[in-house]
Order: C-alpha cells, then structure tokens, then sequence
C-alpha cells in the first residue's frame, strides 16, 4: 500500500521569510488541502514555520532544505508575521496547534480521518487523545506511540512497522524541533500515512501539562513570554536571544535586499 501512495506536487510559496517558503493559508485552507490529499490517495508534508524554525534552519542545513521541500508551510506565530511585515509583506494568520489540535480533531471526526499520534513524554498523548475525545468522542486515534524511543535501527523500524499497520490518514509527529523535522525527513517515504504534521509541544497543551496563555497575553502578541514563564530555563536561549536574533536577521535582509534593489 505504500507504494499506491503518490508523492504530492509541491505548491509554489507565497511569500518567503530568510529564503524560506511560506504560504498564504489559514485553518481551513490547510484543511482543504489534507482533504485533498487523503482523496487523492497521495503522501505529502505540510509545516507548521515559527521563529524558533527559522533559527534553527539558518544553523542546519538539512533542515532549511527540509522546510524549502515541504508541500505546505503555514504561518505559526506572531513572531513568523512580524517577520513577514517586516519583510514588506501580508502575512497569513497565524496556526498554533495549542489550538490547531482541537481544529484539526474536530475535522478529522467529521471526516472520519483516522489520526497517529507519535512523540512527547509516555502517558502524555494518551491523556491527550482522551480529552480531544471528550469532545469529539468518535474521533479515531488509531495509535500512540511515545517520542523515547531510538530514532534508527531496529527500535525504529518497530515504531515504523507499527504505525504501516495502523494506516493512519494523518500522523502527527511532535518530539520537539528540529528532531521531529528529522525523523520525518528519514522516515515519511517509508511510512504508510497521507500528511505528515509535526507539533512541537501539541500533545502537551492537549493534554493540559502546558496551559495556553491568558487572552490578555495573547492580545499583546505576549504568548511567547507565557510560555518562557512556564518553562525558563529550557527556553531561555529559544525566545530572549532568538527573538532578537530572527528580528536582526530579518531586518538585515530587507535592509541588504533594498540596497541590492537601489543600486542596480
């Protein structure tokens, strides 16, 4: 059956931020574009690009040629859209899967899609999948797997085997950046699901072990310092000097490229 599944054509970018593509959909164009998948009987990758993401791209190689590869890549954060403004663009909203999740729940219950869940800490997505379905009680989670396992040889190719049995129509990978870019990078021609996600912390805010920020950080464009409060000293580095640093990058650019522009 893997092989029945034709790769996806990639659809030509938006906009770009630092080189990296981006395109110009909300919640329900993604969902338009799995559903297209799934009835296709097609494969493909669909990114969610945050601040963090383009960091981490403009260090590794691998990854920034990942991102530029993928066949969807929506905008997720506030961050992501200030760097489009300043960039001289009009950005998408943003998608973050503290919410996405329950969205995307929602749709695969009435679509009857059936959805893995691979990654965070054991118990955590199982307590994830149980309170997703308390409010859509027949959504089908076909399996779980937690993100502690080894990512090559045999133990691999286990989790590989057991998520090609299930025959999921989405699989959600969240091991936390850039390790579940990578193993999706490895594995997603050998895995038997039509689009791949990667969530980062999703399993966790479904789960509640994260809270989502307050409305009134969330107005001011704050989500960023709710959860730096929750968790400082593990992402201290992510948001106080990458912030910066993507800001800097960003406004570098613009500033290079007008340059460029007004002495041709």
């Amino acid at each position: 059956m893997i092989q029945s599944l034709a790769t996806a054509s990639q659809r030509p970018p938006d906009m770009e931020l630092l080189g990296l593509p981006i395109h110009q959909v909300g919640v329900e164009q993604v969902l338009a574009f799995i559903e297209e998948i799934v009835s296709r009987d097609q494969k493909a990758i669909a990114l969610n690009l945050n601040v963090y993401c383009v960091n981490l791209a403009l260090k590794y190689r691998w990854l920034y040629g990942f991102v530029q590869s993928a066949h969807l890549v929506f905008c997720d954060g506030d961050g992501v859209r200030l760097g489009l403004r300043l960039s001289g663009y009009t950005p998408p909203p943003k998608i973050t899967y503290n919410e996405w999740l329950w969205q995307l729940s929602a749709f695969c219950e009435r679509k009857k899609y059936r959805l893995y869940f691979l990654g965070g800490k054991p118990g955590v997505a199982e307590k994830a999948a149980r309170n997703l379905k308390t409010r859509y009680p027949n959504l089908n989670v076909v399996g779980i797997q937690h993100g502690f396992f080894r990512k090559d040889g045999k133990e691999n190719q286990d989790v590989v085997d057991n998520i090609n049995h299930a025959a999921p129509d989405i699989l959600l990978v969240c091991f936390g950046m850039p390790a579940q870019e990578r193993w999706i990078a490895d594995n997603w021609q050998s895995v038997n699901a039509h689009v791949f996600l990667k969530g980062g912390a999703a399993f966790d805010y479904a789960s509640g072990r994260l809270k989502k920020a307050p409305a009134l950080l969330i107005g001011w464009h704050l989500e960023w310092l709710y959860r730096l409060l929750q968790e400082p000293r593990r992402l201290f580095g992510r948001y106080v000097i990458g912030n910066p640093y993507f800001v800097l990058r960003v406004v570098l650019a613009r500033v290079k490229k007008t340059l460029d522009r007004n002495f041709k």
